[in-house]
């Protein structure tokens, strides 16, 4: 995956750049993918309230939820959708803000080294098999394009932000998530 460590982009993704993000702090290498889920609102699928809630642009009257959020400044690498159509809103060489106050193994500030992947989901909906694939799919690239993330450095919101996050919540079924990750290396 020399073009991914090259560009920062997915092929297969749609892009639809976010203003949330900075750069990489000098010598952070990438070396963590952490898994999320949103739906907006809540709990329903479909339409562009991620899209724009990454972008800046979610009407925080269009929802009562909407008004709670709708100041936040976060975002993503990468969304998976229901359908297991991929929308990249940050280069993976930048430092998407998706992980807030975060800790992995004893490093903390997760965004500085990490990529986020959120799944449009919930957690305790079951996920969809194309996006188990896809997601398999986004994983294989990114652990070519940066060795330092294998599999035991993929890893849930919930695990790098105890307490404070729950995703991808107990409908994320880590193991089939590893079994067609395992699938897909081996193609």
């Amino acid at each position: 995956m020399q073009q991914l460590r090259l560009t920062g982009r997915f092929p297969e993704a749609r892009w639809c750049p976010s203003p949330n993000f900075g750069a990489r702090p000098e010598g952070a290498e990438i070396s963590l993918l952490v898994v999320h889920n949103i739906s907006l609102p809540p709990g329903q699928f479909g339409g562009s309230h991620i899209e724009d809630f990454f972008c800046n642009r979610l009407q925080a009257d269009a929802h009562p939820y909407f008004a709670t959020i709708a100041e936040l400044q976060v975002s993503a690498h990468a969304l998976v959708r229901r359908d297991g159509s991929v929308v990249q809103f940050v280069s993976c060489l930048d430092r998407a803000w998706h992980a807030g106050r975060s800790c992995f193994q004893g490093e903390v500030e997760c965004n500085d080294f990490g990529i986020g992947i959120e799944l449009e989901g919930a957690d305790d909906i079951p996920y969809t098999a194309e996006q188990y694939s896809a997601l398999a799919g986004l994983a294989s690239q990114v652990m070519a394009a940066w060795p330092a993330i294998t599999p035991e450095r993929i890893t849930g919101h919930s695990d790098i932000a105890p307490g404070r996050k729950t995703d991808p919540g107990p409908a994320f079924d880590w193991a089939y998530f590893r079994d067609t990750l395992s699938a897909t290396e081996t193609v």
